[in-house]
């Protein structure tokens, strides 16, 4: 019997690809090479799959986007390390990532899943900490619209997920790289 972290992996996978409501049990055990009942041994639903999938993920990733708030680098190369960071998710994440995109807004309507509201605001404070620290210092424009450019950087760096493939042309690295010379040095010479 495939061990409980493998049963994730398949699921993640699945709920990535096909969305976590088109994903029955069956499909998951099916995958797994086992029968549909043998997957309530370790797990008692798929929301419980989902849950464990997106939280152990979600922790993770706002450890690490902490300690980019609280070093002593300067505003631009924490932003520069928050945008490598999310990169470096969707990389090493890829489904759980998809999965947060394709399926939060219905998973937040299940008091289960309150928390992925509250990781959509960490996710906003995160962002307005950096760029409002960005234009105090002066790494960043004194009339940038911290708000707009927030939403495209969310919008632009987590989107990446439906193309980026790790292992294709180019790394992780070498996308957050030019995502970085667009967002902080433009495309215009």
């Amino acid at each position: 019997m495939p061990r409980r972290d493998d049963l994730l992996e398949i699921a993640a996978e699945l709920f990535a690809e096909k969305g976590f409501k088109n994903t029955t049990v069956r499909d998951i055990a099916d995958a797994a090479g086992i029968l549909s009942g043998s997957l309530y041994h370790h797990f008692d639903s798929k929301e419980s799959m989902v849950d464990e999938i997106l939280r152990t993920f979600q922790e993770e990733l706002f450890a690490a986007y902490d300690e980019v708030i609280a070093s002593k680098d300067d505003a631009r190369t924490k932003i520069e390390r928050a945008v490598r960071l999310s990169f470096e998710a969707i990389d090493q994440h890829r489904y759980e990532v998809a999965i947060f995109q394709n399926d939060a807004d219905h998973l937040g309507g299940f008091e289960r899943f309150g928390y992925l509201a509250e990781r959509n605001a960490q996710s906003r404070e995160v962002w307005m900490t950096l760029l409002n620290e960005g234009v105090k210092t002066g790494a960043l424009r004194k009339d940038l619209n911290v708000e707009l450019t927030y939403r495209f950087i969310r919008d632009t760096v987590w989107v990446a997920v439906r193309w980026y493939r790790p292992g294709g042309e180019l790394s992780h690295t070498e996308v957050a790289d030019q995502y970085l010379t667009i967002l902080l040095d433009g495309i215009a010479q």
